[in-house]
């Protein structure tokens, strides 16, 4: 199956800053394909470029077959785009603002749909400025979802919401998805890309150094779970020499870190938990780790993740 969108050697420079550097990948159809990494590593760039709103220096991309620096209107009408940085007027109308973008396309989903699916119906008549940043990247969405796209494009979507917020997005993304969609989206959340996406391509410094579904991605990294409790007494020389024997240890103050060495037959936690019993250790919040996709992430670039 040919893939709908295709990037060869994508590049964008700023003057002396290089945005983009030699970026290739394909995003198939019905799947949501994840572009992640830190603040300022080309994301945005990359798909403002997909949308034809910004011209690269060089490189191929097609877009459900079309060149979006050659036909951008007839892109415009077959794709749904929430950008990053989004705003209406403050007095404008939930229904308003749906009215009036109809009217940009010569096909349109039926708004009063949109509005029972995204959850928007009681604030129809809400001005825009009255609404929560939960219920203003509803509005986005369905704003992006009017011309019944095949594929729809979402740039930082949940940038600034809170945790219920953020996973009440989620559930949207999924459903746009279930409706035979294609999704791209942007996000500098890791666990948003873990859970969202079918593939992921992990840019740093505008260069993609990974790309794979996130399961292959952890599972390469071949990392194992950690152990993290706290003791208020401190870590004595014998519990600290008990314990790397079991794994490789951190210590941040009163919180202890043991992480896993490989090939083991004994959960680490029982283990951890098994030293500390046979030494009276007194200790607490006790938890396990697993490997997720920030590990990955901090795997393939050595630091953290840049907000």
């Amino acid at each position: 199956m040919e893939a709908i969108v295709q990037v060869k050697g994508l590049r964008k420079t700023y003057r002396d800053t290089v945005a983009v550097d030699e970026v290739s990948f394909e995003v198939q159809e019905g799947e949501i394909f994840g572009m992640v990494g830190p603040n300022g590593a080309g994301k945005t760039t990359t798909i403002e470029c997909l949308e034809g709103l910004r011209k690269p220096d060089r490189g191929t991309i097609r877009v459900l077959g079309v060149d979006p620096q050659t036909d951008s209107q007839t892109l415009r009408t077959i794709t749904g785009i929430q950008l990053q940085q989004s705003n209406l007027p403050d007095r404008m109308k939930v229904w308003e603002a749906l009215d009036l973008y109809s009217s940009f396309y010569p096909k349109v989903l039926d708004w009063n749909e949109l509005l029972s699916l995204l959850g928007l119906m009681e604030k129809r008549n809400a001005v825009f400025a009255k609404l929560s940043g939960g219920q203003k990247q509803r509005l986005f969405i369905a704003l992006a979802l009017l011309p019944d796209p095949q594929l729809v494009f979402l740039d930082e979507l949940t940038t600034g919401l809170d945790p219920q917020a953020r996973h009440a997005i989620w559930e949207l993304v999924r459903s746009v998805r279930a409706r035979g969609k294609t999704v791209f989206l942007t996000t500098h959340f890791m666990e948003e890309a873990e859970r969202l996406c079918d593939r992921v391509a992990i840019l740093d410094h505008g260069r993609v150094v990974a790309l794979d579904t996130p399961a292959a991605l952890i599972h390469d990294l071949a990392a194992e779970e950690s152990v993290i409790f706290s003791l208020d007494g401190g870590l004595s020389p014998l519990l600290e020499e008990a314990l790397m024997v079991v794994g490789q240890l951190e210590i941040q103050g009163s919180q202890v870190t043991v992480r896993a060495n490989g090939g083991r037959k004994v959960p680490l936690v029982s283990e951890v938990v098994m030293v500390l019993t046979e030494q009276r250790v007194i200790f607490r919040d006790l938890q396990t780790k697993q490997p997720n996709l920030e590990d990955v992430f901090l795997s393939l670039t050595g630091r953290e993740i840049r907000e």
